[in-house]
């Protein structure tokens, strides 16, 4: 079966089931991080384990990309994925997507030294689409708007997050 065949199958099956059963889209994904050694950290989520690090100037052991470098291939795959998804829906023909992700920070919040109105997160996020297509421009256009408005990742880093902190402290000391 051709790729995009099945890219359009896949989501018309799964696009089917959700709108006959929405509760099956909602879940709770579950990663866990946990310091290693210094600050090498491994990530697991199902049957995926990743490594995360610093550089060896900021105190790291250098082995494993920066949680910043997860960051933006998160937005990066997201809308990669979801612009191939949506051509294959949409009949456009892709030969090839590229998303470059551009995000710029200042390390100073991170580490204190910056003023106190700089934030930590990134100041600005940019992203940059080249799909190799034949297809009409307006079309593919379109499929990326279209795309853009579904796409998780592009939510998650374009709007405020409600985030709630738990702390368990567990502690060797007798009392």
């Amino acid at each position: 079966m051709h790729e995009q065949e099945k890219i359009k199958s896949g989501f018309s099956r799964v696009s089917k089931t959700l709108a006959q059963r929405p509760a099956f889209g909602l879940g709770t994904g579950i990663s866990k991080a946990a310091i290693k050694n210094g600050l090498t950290c491994e990530i697991k989520e199902g049957i995926w384990t990743l490594t995360a690090d610093m550089p060896e100037q900021a105190g790291g052991n250098a082995s494993g990309p920066t949680p910043g470098v997860f960051g933006r291939a998160a937005l990066g795959s997201c809308l990669a994925i979801g612009y191939m998804m949506r051509a294959a829906t949409m009949d456009i023909p892709v030969s090839g997507i590229e998303v470059e992700i551009q995000a710029d920070y200042d390390d100073g919040a991170l580490f204190g030294t910056a003023p106190q109105d700089v934030p930590p997160g990134y100041l600005e996020i940019r992203y940059s689409v080249t799909i190799d297509s034949d297809a009409p421009e307006e079309d593919i256009i379109k499929m990326l708007d279209e795309a853009d408005q579904h796409s998780p990742y592009l939510d998650v880093f374009s709007r405020g997050q409600n985030c709630r902190r738990q702390v368990y402290i567990v502690s060797s000391k007798q009392q």
